[in-house]
């Protein structure tokens, strides 16, 4: 359905985004996961149409979307990072407005803005002006202005930043249900890993502008099928007992949080029977260790040697 090439931008000579190759297929949710600076938004930018890349191509069915945008805009709903309501109208006079920008007219606007109000639960506040409301209502309504024309494509670019526990459950339930029920093709981004997790088929993982790792849950997973997630909790920590562990035999890396060490090692490399050893050394206690299955969250510690949300 949509598809990128070598997909590329630069901003004053500095390359941003680097040769991004990734694909849309109808009716999928993908997800686009990476820290903050990743290059997500540039990407989702580039897709939308919004900017052009530096070089690469964008196709949409098969045509050249960046010679011919109106390909993916005619099918496309965009929610942008940054809110895009006007601050000092009502929910209704905002959908009104960017309803007219979709060429929505009379009876066929009024049932649209009405649709994606009850779907975003807002119907009852849609005389109210959109300053009164709380963070996660606006980014409901923001999701309802990209869904008055009914996208075959759906991208949302951060739509849970900042928000309360109850918008943000509002938010996926209402991403799953567009998908699911309805059909629609998603493409998500965030550097919230259980979003993806939980609503993705597919997930791409960016880091400094270059995808690093791309495939299904499973897939991303395998990674490290070959490696144990070791975690360690000890009643205080010096930098020689940390950099001692860093240099065991099957330590592969090491993440150090207050007086938790969460290691990924070797399968069968007998560590904790060395760790129990170290800490006696150090006349460390050691208080607690279990042994779990690496999450997507450790994939990309092992691909950055970085946790996420750094």
């Amino acid at each position: 359905m949509l598809e990128t090439i070598n997909l590329s931008k630069s901003f004053k000579g500095k390359k941003v985004v680097q040769d991004i190759n990734l694909y849309l297929d109808n009716g999928e949710s993908v997800g686009l996961l990476g820290p903050n600076g990743a290059g997500k938004s540039t990407t989702i930018s580039m897709i939308s149409t919004l900017i052009k890349p530096t070089s690469g191509r964008i196709t949409m069915n098969g045509v050249n979307a960046i010679a011919k945008p109106g390909e993916i805009r005619s099918v496309s709903g965009v929610v942008p990072q940054e809110l895009a309501l006007y601050q000092e109208l009502s929910a209704y006079e905002n959908l009104k407005f960017f309803g007219s920008i979709y060429k929505l007219r009379g009876k066929e606007l009024d049932k649209a803005i009405q649709q994606a109000l009850e779907f975003v639960g807002l119907e009852n506040r849609k005389k109210d002006l959109v300053k009164t409301y709380s963070g996660g209502m606006k980014r409901r309504l923001n999701i309802a202005a990209a869904l008055l024309h009914r996208p075959k494509i759906l991208i949302l670019d951060e739509p849970t930043v900042g928000i309360d526990p109850q918008s943000r459950n509002h938010i996926l339930e209402a991403v799953r249900a567009l998908n699911q029920q309805d059909g629609t093709t998603i493409l998500y981004t965030s550097h919230y890993m259980e979003e993806v997790e939980q609503l993705c088929d597919r997930l791409y993982i960016m880091d400094h502008g270059k995808i690093i790792a791309a495939g299904t849950k499973d897939e991303l997973l395998s990674i490290l099928s070959t490696e144990d997630k070791i975690k360690v909790e000890v009643n205080k920590l010096d930098e020689a007992f940390v950099e001692q562990v860093k240099t065991m035999e099957g330590v592969r890396k090491l993440e150090v949080s207050e007086l938790q060490l969460k290691i990924i090692a070797a399968k069968g490399s007998s560590l904790i029977s060395k760790l129990v050893h170290l800490t006696e050394q150090h006349q460390i206690q050691l208080l607690n260790f279990h042994t779990e299955t690496p999450s997507l969250e450790d994939v990309f510690l092992h691909l950055t040697g970085r946790t996420l949300r750094d």
